[in-house]
């Protein structure tokens, strides 16, 4: 029973001299408390700062989730059209591959540089075959556009009307693209609707037509590094 009591009054006595380091601590002057507050203290501050840094983190953690969260719409979409591109590959190579066929098609309906003459030739035979004089037949500036080149023509020409008509249908129907424009015929009194009434007659048709040629690989080139030196920078490089 004394033993009891003893080691009840050591305790009372380590407790009281536990908290007496807590009393009349200097708030200004917290490098002289006693061993005790200042670990005490420290552990709080390090709990703190630990807590703060802990919410800190998650909510960033939160953020980025959400984040993730908006993109899945998105990429489940861009899943689902990537999946039937994989599941219609072998038909959409087919389509590419008749696709290059058409454009090649196409490449070839345009003359080169070389085939311009010949193709002027064509049309001017194509009037003259008709019965029509030509009054007028002046190619212009040739306008270069990403891949091809375009040469307008201005044509004046003077015939019957049937002839007239028979000459815009042969130039459509030339192997090469030619195409008019701005057809305006007139009778040659200067009756605007002499075309109507005037079949018999000889009638005036001013047009322009354009044609339409490739560029060679030199004149792509060309062209490219004239379009990289008008952006921003373009000369520099």
């Amino acid at each position: 029973m004394a033993t009891k009591n003893k080691a009840n009054v050591d305790l009372n006595s380590v407790f009281a001299e536990l908290s007496g380091q807590f009393r009349g601590l200097n708030t200004n002057e917290p490098g002289q408390w006693p061993l005790l507050p200042r670990l005490a203290t420290f552990a709080a501050v390090a709990i703190a700062v630990l807590i703060v840094g802990w919410f800190a983190m998650l909510s960033g953690t939160t953020d980025e989730l959400q984040a993730e969260r908006d993109r899945e719409p998105g990429l489940k979409q861009d899943f689902r059209a990537k999946l039937g591109q994989a599941v219609n590959l072998g038909e959409l190579r087919k389509q590419k591959i008749q696709v290059q066929e058409y454009v090649t098609q196409l490449e070839k309906q345009l003359p080169g540089k070389a085939e311009m003459d010949a193709l002027l030739s064509d049309i001017n035979q194509a009037g003259l075959g008709r019965g029509l004089q030509f009054e007028l037949f002046r190619p212009g500036q040739v306008a270069v556009k990403d891949y091809y080149a375009e040469l307008p023509i201005t044509i004046k020409v003077s015939g019957r009307y049937h002839d007239i008509g028979s000459f815009a249908a042969d130039v459509a129907n030339l192997s090469r693209i030619v195409t008019l424009h701005n057809l305006t015929i007139t009778g040659q009194q200067g009756g605007a609707n002499a075309a109507a009434a005037g079949a018999g007659g000889n009638l005036t048709m001013d047009a322009l037509a354009r044609t339409y040629r490739y560029l060679d690989p030199a004149e792509v080139e060309l062209q490219r590094k004239t379009e990289a030196a008008k952006k921003p920078g373009g000369a520099k490089r």
